[in-house]
């Protein structure tokens, strides 16, 4: 189920990185929205093709876009984010992808993560597992924090946030830590070369396509109170082993 899907998903991601790689440490625009994130000549035109080419396949199938909105259907709906790490694309750091899903019924069930600049390419459907670059990829099976090599988003986002003494409880005590966020840090997870990742807030197009491939890899991804992701809410990403562990110690309480 989704071959299909996925197969498009992946002919997309080809183009959006041409795309990208033809502005990328080149001369292009950089402006800053009304929410203060920056928007570049790149995003706008791989939006504007991933949407031409989804109405022309899947005409009846809707769209979400970091930049050009909901439209559609949202039964059957795309989610995209031309360029996840806009920031790093911007300052000439290789370290952002094109982020593409497709949800039904609410819940993602392909996910493409194309990382051009890096060479990397991560992928699945569900039921079909998580591959990065044509290759099968599974989470560690770490069970123990102390062991654990630890991801976050930047240390500024936390120091005064709900959750931060909590963060820095397991930052002290893991066996490594480095502040990889974005797509990166979830991939990475993914295909075992890390634990854990925390980020406090993702939108829908930030995360819908990295649950996917995380959630085939064997790996769980939720909110810290360990509800279903949602947009804007926080984003606990694991091997699954330490789940359970790391949700304890964000909301004791719960």
């Amino acid at each position: 189920m989704f071959e299909q899907e996925l197969a498009f998903a992946n002919e997309l991601a080809d183009e959006a990185g041409r795309i990208a790689l033809s502005y990328f440490r080149g001369s292009f625009e950089v402006r800053t929205k009304a929410d203060r994130t920056p928007v570049t000549e790149a995003d706008l035109a791989i939006e504007a093709m991933i949407r031409e080419a989804l109405h022309e396949r899947f005409p009846s199938d809707g769209v979400l876009g970091e930049e050009g909105g909901e439209e559609g259907d949202r039964s059957r709906r795309w989610i995209v984010d031309p360029i996840d790490g806009t920031k790093n694309f911007a300052d000439e750091i290789q370290v952002w992808a094109t982020l593409i899903a497709l949800a039904v019924d609410g819940r993602p069930v392909v996910g493409v993560v194309n990382a051009a600049a890096l060479g990397e390419r991560y992928e699945a459907a569900r039921g079909l597992g998580a591959r990065m670059n044509g290759e099968p990829i599974t989470v560690s099976r770490t069970d123990r924090i102390d062991r654990a090599s630890v991801l976050h988003a930047g240390l500024s986002d936390w120091l005064d946030a709900e959750h931060g003494a909590a963060l820095l409880g397991v930052l002290r005590e893991a066996r490594r830590t480095r502040g990889f966020g974005d797509f990166w840090g979830h991939m990475l997870v993914a295909r075992g070369s890390a634990d854990v990742c925390f980020e406090p807030e993702l939108a829908t197009w930030d995360w819908a396509a990295l649950e996917v491939v995380v959630e085939e890899a064997g790996g769980a991804m939720t909110r810290f109170d360990g509800s279903p992701l949602a947009h804007g809410g926080s984003v606990l990403t694991s091997n699954g082993v330490l789940h359970d562990e790391l949700l304890a110690r964000l909301d004791p309480g719960r």
